[in-house]
């Protein structure tokens, strides 16, 4: 089972920014934005303002934050979706919200909430924020605060936070597929599942000299961009087969994004970027295609539908409930009108 490079592509300038974006790849480098297809061809390149130091793909959209502000990029061309959103200090993380919509870290200890085309809805007191971890659910976000602890959110209206537990985390990988990687201080590293009040599971890999960087986690499992620039498979090698980074004496840098089930991306800031494919991984990647394909027939289908389920969310962020659950039930989501109608008996509007 081996990775390869596919191609590699140099940036004119440093980079401050890399993002997946529809198998793609989103390169921030100096005031210039450029999408590269899956192929290293380039879809659309566009100029602006300021630095983008961080982005996120999400439906059809790439939320970005540059200087103090927010803003949205379509896809397809790479124009503006907005005219942009600020905060006082700026923003320092951000993550899509499962079914569209947007969390923002503020830098003065505020998560701001975004509907998907980034219309501004609330602002939630959370503390200082390192990084915001992902989403458990549409109600559940976690976050790493600057002393290493994780902190799990109820973003409903009645807004609630608690802490996971007393450990504290020196470095954790963002969320993904309901799992996280996370090193503890004694430099061991943890796989764990989390859930609003603790973990599913979490164990100690047999992995005690790796300081990560960057982590992924690919059809085969977890890979880590160390400090020293390789990448590591955190997934027991066969018996009998002995352990060989794929990139000894290579340096890929600090930046590694997950593109595909069977590709992942890595950069160093002066510019180069690496594609990363895996055959044996093909078939992972090809129904990750077809299910898109199926996606995207049905949004094209059902467009009204769309529109009036972003109608139901946003009014759900409001705290606006009777209309939430008209809406749900017009959709035939019964399940969301049975979770909304349960909130508005435990605590109205």
């Amino acid at each position: 089972m081996t990775w390869n490079v596919a191609w590699s592509w140099q940036a004119e300038g440093r980079i401050a920014a890399l993002a997946a974006v529809e198998g793609g790849l989103l390169v921030s480098s100096g005031l210039r934005l450029q999408l590269l297809e899956a192929d290293g061809s380039t879809r659309w390149a566009v100029d602006v303002p300021f630095k983008v130091h961080a982005a996120c793909a999400s439906q059809g959209t790439i939320g970005m934050l540059a200087a103090h502000g927010f803003f949205l990029l379509n896809t397809s061309d790479g124009s503006m979706v907005n005219e942009g959103r600020s905060a006082p200090g700026g923003f320092s993380d951000l993550r899509p919200r499962p079914g569209g919509g947007w969390a923002l870290a503020g830098r003065r200890g505020e998560i701001h909430l975004f509907s998907q085309h980034g219309r501004g809805i609330r602002r939630v007191e959370s503390g200082p924020v390192r990084r915001l971890v992902g989403w458990l659910d549409r109600e559940h976000l976690l976050w790493q605060d600057p002393e290493g602890h994780l902190w799990c959110g109820r973003l409903t209206g009645d807004d609630r936070k608690r802490r996971l537990e007393e450990r504290s985390w020196s470095w954790c990988s963002s969320l993904t597929d309901g799992r996280l990687l996370l090193q503890s201080s004694d430099g061991g590293l943890w796989e764990g599942i989390p859930h609003p009040f603790g973990w599913d599971t979490i164990n100690r890999l047999e992995y005690d000299s790796v300081e990560p960087m960057s982590a992924v986690r690919t059809g085969d499992g977890w890979w880590v961009l160390g400090i020293e620039g390789h990448l590591l498979s955190m997934t027991e090698p066969a018996e009998g087969e002995e352990e060989k980074p794929i990139t000894q004496g290579m340096n890929l840098g600090d930046l590694l994004v997950l593109c595909t089930p069977d590709a992942m991306a890595t950069a160093t800031r002066d510019g180069l970027v690496r594609r990363w494919t895996a055959p044996h991984l093909a078939d992972a990647e090809r129904e990750g295609r077809y299910k898109a394909a199926a996606e995207a027939a049905m949004a094209r289908n059902w467009e009204e539908r769309r529109q009036m389920f972003l109608r139901a969310q946003e009014a759900e962020d409001m705290g606006k409930l009777s209309l939430a659950i008209e809406l749900y039930e017009v959709l035939g989501r019964s399940e969301d009108a049975r979770r909304l109608l349960k909130r508005q008996k435990e605590g109205g509007e």
